[in-house]
């Protein structure tokens, strides 16, 4: 199997299925998947959470940060620094200014806002099966960062998309990093150990 290839596809099948569910659509199912995370993410007082600003029409995070930041989270936003790097997550206040960055114009903190390791990251994603592995949108960040940060430190990834998103068998390659656990708008189920 060309696994490139098969990415490829499962990648434009998730991404046709979630742009199908409308505007109005993808922000109840927001909504909901906030619910489910908060709940999957246990006691975050005082922890720090990374989160995503949407991208086109991946889901929202807007409920989910506004439920954390009541929960007591310190919350956190990935920051490009090169296109074959790690991400750097930098602290994401209420009142944080974003500013949009880079070719897809994705708002982040500036360089003034401090930089965070986090302990539980929220994971955008394309395509995702029931094994926790995700098909990103190709540029390997995601992989990179929680590659580093695991072998740093123990780290949480939850997968945070639509339940439409999910395909049978996502392929792996060997720098794939699977999540620990999938959030959507329907449920949240922690997936099996790594091998």
């Amino acid at each position: 199997m060309d696994i490139a290839a098969e990415k490829k596809r499962l990648r434009a099948l998730a991404l046709g299925r979630r742009a199908a569910m409308g505007e109005a659509g993808r922000a109840a199912a927001s909504r909901a998947a906030a619910s489910h995370a908060l709940a999957a993410a246990g006691a975050v007082q005082g922890r720090a959470v990374a989160l995503f600003a949407p991208f086109r029409d991946e889901i929202d995070t807007a409920p989910l940060a506004d439920a954390l930041r009541e929960a007591g989270a310190i919350l956190a936003l990935p920051v490009i620094i090169a296109r074959d790097q790690p991400l750097l997550f930098r602290r994401w206040d209420q009142d944080t200014p974003l500013v949009p960055t880079g070719a897809f114009r994705i708002p982040e903190p500036g360089p003034e806002a401090p930089e965070i390791i986090p302990e539980l990251l929220l994971v955008p994603l394309a395509a995702f099966d029931r094994r926790g592995f995700r098909i990103g949108y190709g540029a390997g960040f995601y992989d990179r960062t929680l590659a580093l940060l695991r072998a740093q430190r123990p780290v949480r990834a939850i997968g945070f998309a639509f339940a439409c998103q999910e395909v049978d068998q996502v392929p792996v390659e060997t720098h794939d990093e699977p999540v620990d656990m999938m959030v959507t708008d329907i449920e949240a189920w922690a997936v099996g150990p790594r091998a």
